[in-house]
């Protein structure tokens, strides 16, 4: 067991005949409602099209009568978020790292007409030896295949890194610019750079 949730778990899994390692993701159809499925489904049909080395790469999905499970790549390193808990902040040169693969990856999902829409700390995960060149972006349930100059409506993501234009509801792939520069505030301070009383 790597990680338990509200939907379903996370496990540890071998392939038979290669003996590589790989995580897989066991959900329990019970405990979704239509448009969690809908978002989970919305994620697998990104995730078969998308290749590159910072995307959680999936490599099988299959379902049962009672679960969906998702074979992925397996990062041991857990999650950004516990890593800036961890240091504090990050010195320059792992923060310019970490955020050129972060960027990078952006790049090559706006360049293939895919916004993420809910990038943060908790949906980057990194391998067992913390190297910050090695980092897999997570979490495509929010993602949107877009036109060009499309303006999107759909008014969601996590209050601290999400873009003014996202709560205005007129919106674009720059949405995800917004959060990148959010994480590279908080990473080098060690503070969301926006904070309230509430939500």
């Amino acid at each position: 067991m790597l990680g338990s949730g509200a939907f379903g778990e996370v496990r540890v899994c071998v392939h038979r005949e290669n003996g590589a390692q790989r995580a897989v993701k066991v959900l329990r159809k019970s405990h979704m409602d239509e448009d969690e499925k809908r978002m989970f489904f919305n994620e697998i049909n990104i995730l078969k099209d998308l290749d590159h080395p910072n995307i959680l790469k999936m490599y099988e999905f299959f379902e049962d009568d009672k679960r969906y499970y998702i074979v992925t790549d397996i990062c041991k390193g857990g999650e950004l978020f516990d890593e800036i808990v961890a240091r504090g902040k990050f010195t320059e040169k792992d923060a310019s790292v970490l955020m050129k693969q972060v960027l990078g990856c952006i790049n090559y999902c706006h360049t293939n007409n895919i916004v993420h829409r809910d990038l943060k700390p908790e949906n980057i995960l990194l391998e067992s030896n913390k190297a910050f060149d090695q980092i897999k972006i997570i979490d495509f349930g929010t993602s949107l295949v877009i036109k060009d100059g499309e303006k999107l409506d759909e008014k969601l993501g996590t209050p601290y890194y999400i873009a003014p234009e996202v709560l205005a509801k007129n919106y674009g792939s720059k949405c995800d610019i917004w959060s990148c520069g959010v994480i590279t505030y908080i990473i080098l301070s060690g503070i969301p750079p926006f904070n309230g009383a509430s939500d």
